[in-house]
């Protein structure tokens, strides 16, 4: 007898499940001055914490990437629910040893390889349960990563002001792991040759175009193609841009503005939300007007964006500036799955976007680091805005570039079809 299909709205909820467990991540600032008032560590011991936390989630997403396609959705999720909850428990007790190496251990490396598996693992699963809205599917769950920040973070400064940081670490670590164990027991790939209620008479009708993958790519294969690239470096100057800005909010609008510290405080909790509304608008906008336009509209967004932010003084024109700035950088996080599967295929999806991650893993690194160096030297963060109008003018010719190769690869697909085999080419 055959199995009735899981629903995919319950699928996409768990998915759900994982990212604003795993999202909390973003939340890292709450336990940064508790930290410090407690031990007596350096802001930026602290700090790198976070660092190494994202450094693992873009290097465990890459080598992780086979181990999610080869085991499936569900194990990958349980095993990045034990990894993430033993990550934040063990902070706890890092805290409970005063170990600053002990931190970094727990929540950076293994807390990160949580993370990196955990971001990866159902978002292939989602892309085959939503065939006909491949960027809402992605863009749902990676919303839940987005918004997680502004979830978690009054539970957590409620949490320490009342049971301190240890316990704080134990009640988390326990009920992440409760909820992603949930979540991923759900996690399952839809039967070879599913397809939704209604979805293939619609195409046979011929109210619904099916869309050709423009391959089907491994990831070896994949990281061999220009086009891997060329994702790889918009991803990279989006992420590294947008996070500058993330890290540089507060300080922008207290310095350039004149905003109060509360008022600045208020303004960046606002703009989390912007973050996660970008990541579920963005992605669903994409499958109505294409992935490669979505990109192009991003770029081309920010460079008047950065271009005109330096030079902003009004304090309304300045937070919705921030507000658009917000949604373009959640939107390239929740677009790009999508993106792979339009041209790499989804035949191994879950790894190419594992290696397309360490873009952000690099840009995590970068953005913050050059806004505050720039910071140092000038005094302002006005001119690293410059610069990064620059950097999206280069993104910007990227994803035109970009359809040369998907122009010449379509019209090679159509010429095979032509020929009479309709196999899609490997490349």
């Amino acid at each position: 007898m055959k199995k009735k299909p899981k629903n995919r709205w319950l699928i996409a909820l768990s998915a759900v499940g994982i990212h604003i467990s795993i999202g909390s991540v973003y939340a890292w600032s709450n336990f940064t001055n508790p930290l410090i008032d407690q031990f007596g560590w350096s802001t930026s011991q602290v700090q790198l914490t976070f660092s190494i936390a994202i450094l693992f989630l873009g290097l465990s997403a890459a080598f992780f990437g086979s181990f999610v396609e080869k085991y499936g959705p569900r194990k990958s999720g349980i095993v990045a629910a034990l990894f993430f909850g033993t990550g934040i428990i063990g902070s706890g007790f890092a805290v409970s040893a005063s170990s600053l190496p002990m931190l970094y251990v727990f929540y950076g490396a293994l807390g990160g390889i949580g993370l990196g598996i955990g971001y990866i693992a159902p978002v292939s699963t989602l892309v085959k349960w939503f065939p006909d809205r491949r960027g809402l599917a992605t863009g749902l769950a990676i919303m839940g990563f987005g918004f997680a920040a502004a979830i978690s973070s009054p539970i957590m400064e409620k949490l320490i002001t009342s049971v301190g940081v240890e316990q704080t670490f134990y009640i988390l670590g326990s009920a992440y792991l409760v909820i992603m164990l949930l979540s991923s027991l759900y996690l399952e790939k839809p039967e070879e040759g599913w397809s939704p209620v209604g979805f293939d008479e619609k195409i046979n009708s011929g109210k619904v175009e099916r869309k050709v993958d423009l391959s089907q790519l491994t990831a070896n294969e994949a990281i061999k193609t220009k086009r891997f690239y060329y994702l790889w470096f918009m991803l990279f100057i989006n992420v590294t841009c947008g996070i500058a800005i993330l890290s540089a909010a507060k300080p922008m609008a207290i310095d350039s503005i004149g905003m109060t510290t509360v008022q600045a405080a208020a303004l960046v909790g606002v703009l989390g939300i912007f973050n996660g509304l970008g990541r579920l608008g963005w992605a669903t906008i994409s499958d109505y007007i294409g992935r490669p336009n979505t990109y192009t509209a991003f770029f081309v967004i920010q460079i008047a964006l950065f271009a005109f932010l330096p030079f902003t003084t009004n304090a309304i024109f300045f937070q919705i500036m921030l507000a658009i700035i917000y949604t373009c950088y959640g939107g390239g996080f929740a677009s790009i799955p999508a993106y792979i599967a339009d041209i790499f295929g989804t035949k191994q999806l879950g790894a190419i976007h594992g290696y397309i991650l360490t873009a952000w893993a690099a840009a995590g690194l970068v953005g913050p680091l050059f806004a505050a160096f720039m910071k140092d030297k000038t005094g302002s963060y006005e001119s690293s805005l410059v610069f990064f109008a620059g950097l999206f003018v280069v993104a910007l010719v990227i994803s035109l570039v970009i359809r040369l190769d998907i122009r010449r690869l379509r019209a090679k697909n159509e010429k095979i079809e032509v020929s009479g085999n309709p196999e899609v080419v490997s490349d």
